[in-house]
């Protein structure tokens, strides 16, 4: 039988392409994201499982049989509106995923964080980042993934104006991000995608981080599924 995925975080950039290429994929049976609202597209794999976020251990089923969750939540204190909303989202949803997929068995769970997390950040954002880094590294997965892209390239369903300006800078600054730079190099929201479900298939054992360099190799078009 095919592999069942688990997508938290569906509709955001990073989500909307890590659950395409699932569905895309002949190793994957079944794929399943967790959201508020039906999604604009079908396909025969997806199982679409309505939910309300702030009561997700109702939905612990839904992680039953599962055998690797992508956790790709992520939101910015402006949309939040608030650092205390921001951490639900960002650390509250996405531990309460990780203790329910523990606690079905399921054995991976791979985790968009960002570049510069570390719970002694003086910045809050990275701080909260670095926060849930270390609590999912403790948690008993037999294989823990973090990744840590830069600054991420895609459409977004709503406007940054901050991000859309660095973005146009970064793309035609792209061939300046080499050497000591490469760690600064802004990542398509799909090559990240693509680095998770590849390693997702290797079935790596133990906790791992994967800085933006690494990102951008392992999320290169040639990699190939294992």
């Amino acid at each position: 039988m095919g592999i069942t995925s688990l997508v938290m975080g569906a509709t955001g950039l990073v989500g909307q392409e890590v659950t395409q290429q699932l569905l895309a994929s002949d190793n994957v049976e079944e794929v399943r994201i967790l959201v508020r609202r039906e999604p604009d597209y079908k396909h025969p794999k997806l199982n679409v499982i309505l939910i309300d976020w702030d009561e997700l251990p109702r939905y612990k089923k839904a992680f039953e049989g599962v055998d690797q969750v992508f956790s790709c939540l992520g939101t910015t204190i402006k949309k939040a509106g608030s650092q205390e909303a921001f951490r639900k989202v960002d650390e509250e949803y996405v531990l309460s995923g990780a203790a329910l997929a523990l606690e079905s068995g399921v054995p991976q769970f791979l985790a968009v964080s960002s570049m510069g997390a570390s719970r002694s950040s003086k910045a809050f954002y990275s701080r909260v980042k670095g926060e849930v880094e270390e609590a999912l590294s403790h948690l008993p997965f037999q294989g823990v993934h973090l990744f840590r892209p830069s600054l991420l390239l895609g459409d977004r369903s709503e406007r940054r104006l901050g991000e859309d300006v660095a973005s146009v800078v970064m793309r035609r600054l792209d061939f300046l991000f080499r050497g000591k730079l490469a760690p600064y190099r802004a990542v398509p929201a799909s090559k990240v995608a693509r680095a998770m479900v590849n390693i997702s298939f290797s079935q790596t054992r133990g906790t791992h981080v994967y800085p933006n360099d690494v990102i951008h190799v392992l999320g290169d078009d040639t990699m190939q599924e294992q």
